[in-house]
């Protein structure tokens, strides 16, 4: 699930994370997380999240309000975080409950992956709020073992659509956390290639300040 060796983390983060700028340019960002590592393609292909239709409609949403809930009624992300984040409390908070995952862990991972852009395109292809590797596009070059690394992705135009992105996303998460037993670890392999725990390091510490 890892990705390009090419990679530019976004924003800056002083000490506790709090901060983290917005003002920048997506397509000139390589975003760091649910990508590739050709090494690890047998990792990818075990990971990839069931997206068969179980009855929920996942077309495009619009964005909610900072104050608007999930289903059960609570959006029980961080209000600390910035709205470019909480405007997607309702698709966060139904897939992060439907694979067992922490929403603000979801949310850091959001922010620092695309900054709640759901239509940010990487300089290595990958797409969306979670930045998923889609089928085609640039990802579409990128060789493993048995062939082209994402052919059973979804497709760019599927990715942008922010409910379906967090789906998939989260799917992928909840998959390598299944494999690899806790989050630092599955953070690592949905991060880039070459980093060591720097990516998940990242993340994680973006979810402790925000979770306490």
């Amino acid at each position: 699930m890892n990705r390009v060796r090419k990679f530019i983390f976004p924003g800056a983060i002083f000490g506790s994370i709090i901060l983290a700028s917005f003002g920048y340019s997506v397509m000139a960002r390589v975003p760091i997380g649910a990508a590739i590592n050709t090494s690890s393609e047998t990792a990818a292909q075990n990971t990839e999240p069931d997206i068969s239709n179980d009855g929920e409609n996942i077309e495009e949403q619009a964005p909610s309000p900072a104050n608007n809930d999930s289903d059960d009624g609570e959006c029980r992300i961080n209000p600390n975080y910035p709205e470019n984040i909480r405007q997607w409390c309702t698709q966060i908070m139904r897939h992060s409950g439907k694979n067992g995952l922490d929403p603000d862990l979801v949310a850091a991972l959001i922010w620092q992956e695309s900054g709640g852009n759901p239509v940010a395109y990487s300089k290595s292809g990958a797409v969306g709020l979670m930045q998923v590797m889609p089928r085609d596009g640039i990802a579409s070059s990128f060789q493993c073992i048995n062939g082209p690394c994402f052919v059973n992705r979804p497709s760019i135009s599927e990715l942008q659509k922010p409910n379906f992105n967090i789906k998939y996303g989260t799917g992928m998460l909840a998959g390598l956390l299944n494999k690899y037993g806790n989050m630092r670890e599955a953070l690592k392999f949905y991060g880039p290639m070459d980093v060591g725990y720097y990516y998940a390091d990242k993340v994680l510490g973006i979810f402790s300040s925000y979770s306490g």
